[in-house]
């Protein structure tokens, strides 16, 4: 019997994302033929450990080296070192760019390293509005000792053949897919505690983790100028919480404004909402946006990105103009005005996503990216 693949996961954090959901979808899409440790550069955030399925070979890293910190030849080396036991070693983006380093550094000699491949899904507020050089030369320095460079969108393929410099025979742009079925599926009114909308409301979901770059108090305060009834729900935890309240209260409407965590899958309570708001100012090929399609929602939405190409063309009027939050509420008011729009363009969000973003083809194409790394064809399923 074929040993199962021994796989080390390098994050900057581990917590619920769209990269988070894709890792825990391969990793169950690998099932027994994988084993699977996770090492965080931040070892409190490993929120995302619970969407991993169970029966999953899967542990976290005990007294790792540490992934962040100033350049450092014996943190390299240690980081190296820590390497070795493995079969295929996958680092996700810049909080882990110091594991492709530390191959660049010490993957030659009597050392023997495993194939790495290295993931990119977006950029911090810290680039939100611009590269910044000294990020592009490291990346430039250290991606040459990666089998492979993995990103989902087309605007992360073009930096990484411009700005970082990478031969194309290396980038392999895949995009992220969903198990889209599930979301066809009525949904449950029990799956989100704490939701309640009044008649006459349109309810409108704004998924993922509460960050600065998801921009969150900018679509409240386009909410305040919305005429009609609304619910507007974000959903999900993190530091802009507060932020978000406090800014309902200033624009009037914090009874028509709540925030819900929860660790429910989205397939289960998408359905409940007549539309989707992400006012993002950094995204490049998000999976909630591919959630909201595959329920058959519409999409009002900044356009950074791959998303005024990722949705369906009925959709594209409502990916709101730079760079005024006036064009988004704009986005937003048109759809609220409109229940057959709404369905309209929800229909062909979903024909879009159910024909090209349906994960079994996202499984394939990581699939043999992982076996080519390991020159082992099949080892995965």
């Amino acid at each position: 019997m074929t040993s199962s693949i021994s796989i080390l996961h390098l994050h900057g954090t581990f917590e619920p994302s769209g990269k988070a959901a894709r890792v825990a979808r391969l990793m169950a899409a690998f099932g027994t033929r994988a084993r699977h440790v996770t090492v965080s550069a931040d070892p409190h955030a490993l929120g995302a450990l619970a969407t991993i399925p169970a029966g999953i070979a899967h542990e976290v890293a005990q007294n790792a080296p540490p992934l962040a910190g100033r350049p450092s030849v014996a943190r390299y080396e240690a980081i190296a070192r820590s390497m070795q036991r493995f079969d295929l070693v996958l680092t996700y983006g810049w909080d882990a760019i110091d594991g492709v380093m530390a191959r660049r550094v010490f993957g030659t000699g009597k050392r023997v390293l495993p194939p790495l491949v290295h993931h990119e899904d977006g950029f911090g507020p810290e680039e939100a509005t611009g590269l910044k050089l000294e990020r592009n030369l490291y990346r430039r320095m250290a991606l040459p000792a990666a089998h492979a460079l993995a990103v989902p969108s087309a605007t992360l393929e073009r930096i990484a053949l411009g700005p970082w410099k990478q031969p194309a025979a290396r980038v392999h742009r895949i995009v992220n897919g969903i198990a889209t079925a599930a979301y066809a599926a009525k949904a449950d009114p029990r799956a989100l505690p704490g939701f309640r909308r009044e008649s006459g409301e349109v309810a409108i979901a704004v998924p993922g983790p509460l960050v600065a770059a998801k921009n969150p108090t900018a679509l409240v305060r386009a909410a305040g100028g919305l005429s009609g009834r609304f619910r507007l729900v974000f959903i999900g935890a993190g530091p802009e919480r507060d932020a978000i309240m406090g800014a309902a209260a200033a624009m009037g409407i914090a009874d028509r404004v709540s925030v819900i965590a929860t660790e429910v899958p989205a397939y289960r309570w998408l359905g409940l909402f007549d539309m989707v708001a992400l006012p993002s100012v950094s995204e490049q090929f998000p999976t909630a946006i591919v959630e909201a399609m595959a329920a058959g929602l519409p999409v009002a939405a900044m356009p950074v990105g791959d998303i005024p190409a990722m949705v369906s063309p009925a959709n594209r009027p409502f990916v709101a103009e730079w760079p005024t939050e006036v064009r988004l509420r704009d986005a937003v008011q048109a759809l609220m005005n409109d229940e057959g729009l709404r369905r309209e363009v929800g229909a062909a969000n979903r024909a879009l996503a159910t024909a090209s973003y349906d994960e079994a083809a996202m499984i394939a194409q990581y699939r043999a990216l992982y076996e080519g790394a390991l020159g082992r064809p099949g080892a995965l399923g």
